[in-house]
């Protein structure tokens, strides 16, 4: 048994696990980079503006992370259970094991870790992804799963999802990844305008956007859950015990993020309405400026000068000149008359 790495019965070892999920990590790590670089630049911002700035750099890098972490987490639904089960097929060994259920918007993740971890002379911690994703096939998965002799509680668990499974599952948790992982895309295309037009003098149509933020990431959680509450659930027995699963994470923050974008949104509405200066002076701090030089906000400020129009234009007024002056001018137009008055 050691030439096939200890485990029971003759299964190949367990692969280096990542502590998380490796997108995830990836996008985390894009946005601590940024808000870094942000912070070490901070010093040089003067006066008021550093906290503002900080402010609305620190929110706006919050809501992008969010929408794009969420869009890739498995943890939209989740559960988890601690039972006794049987842990290989054709072997009557039972394990005390935690076993937890994660679904995401493209695909599922089950893991298996042993209550201790090592039982029956292996090493009892699984963590295993089925997708179904475009362009992938669950039912290859699973099947590749059957063939690594995966222990019985994850394939019990995966193959609830399969498309021939009576539960359903599959088809319901599919289409709800697909609407709301489209509806997230479209949720961070208007967040990145937002961040574009809030730097220009455009600050209500940056609050719109900021409001359409909102408002996709919620539809995206009405799609979710529209979808995943179809067909009545699916019991799931593993053992003495039965799993039950919740919203998850994921859904939880998406909401308080869409929520957030959406009362920011009108907050700005209502302001532009309401005190116009006021928040053109909290984006760009000209509340110190010459009233007479003050701009509307709906215009495009040193892109679209503001001209003044004939009722406020000076009346000509005209200037008398001194005698010598208008000898010298009539003298140098017309050189050839002797006597040049006025």
């Amino acid at each position: 048994m050691a030439a096939f790495g200890h485990t029971f019965p003759f299964y190949t070892g367990l692969k280096p696990i990542f502590p998380m999920d490796t997108t995830l990590a990836v996008i985390i790590a894009i946005f601590l980079t940024a808000l870094v670089t942000f912070i070490i630049i901070l010093p040089g911002i003067r006066g008021k503006m550093r906290v503002f700035w900080l402010l609305r750099v620190v929110t706006s890098l919050f809501i992008g992370a969010v929408i794009l972490a969420v869009n890739f987490s498995s943890e939209w639904f989740v559960g988890q259970v601690s039972t006794n089960t049987s842990y290989k097929a054709f072997s009557s060994k039972w394990i005390s094991a935690d076993v937890g259920l994660q679904v995401g918007l493209g695909g599922v993740n089950i893991t298996l870790t042993g209550i201790p971890v090592q039982q029956l002379n292996e090493t009892i911690n699984y963590n295993e992804e089925f997708t179904w994703r475009l362009g992938e096939n669950y039912a290859e998965e699973y099947a590749k799963a059957l063939e690594k002799g995966l222990p019985d509680p994850v394939l019990y668990l995966a193959e609830k999802f399969t498309p021939n499974s009576p539960c359903g599952l599959h088809g319901q948790y599919r289409l709800a990844g697909h609407y709301t992982s489209a509806t997230l895309w479209v949720a961070f295309l208007c967040w990145l305008l937002a961040n574009v037009m809030l730097s220009m003098p455009v600050l209500v149509y940056g609050g719109h956007m900021l409001l359409a933020t909102g408002i996709f990431q919620l539809l995206g959680l009405l799609f979710f859950s529209t979808a995943t509450s179809l067909t009545p659930p699916c019991p799931l027995r593993l053992g003495t015990a039965t799993l039950h699963t919740h919203h998850g994470p994921a859904f939880w923050i998406t909401l308080t993020t869409g929520l957030l974008c959406v009362l920011l949104g009108l907050a700005m509405a209502v302001a532009h309405r309401m005190h116009p200066q006021r928040l053109k002076a909290f984006f760009t701090q000209s509340s110190g400026e010459d009233p007479a030089l003050e701009r509307n906000p709906e215009e495009g400020g040193l892109l679209s000068p503001r001209y003044r129009s004939t009722a406020e234009s000076p009346e000509p007024q005209d200037i008398p000149l001194s005698e010598a002056s208008s000898e010298a001018c009539c003298k140098k137009e017309h050189p050839r008359e002797p006597d040049c008055t006025l």
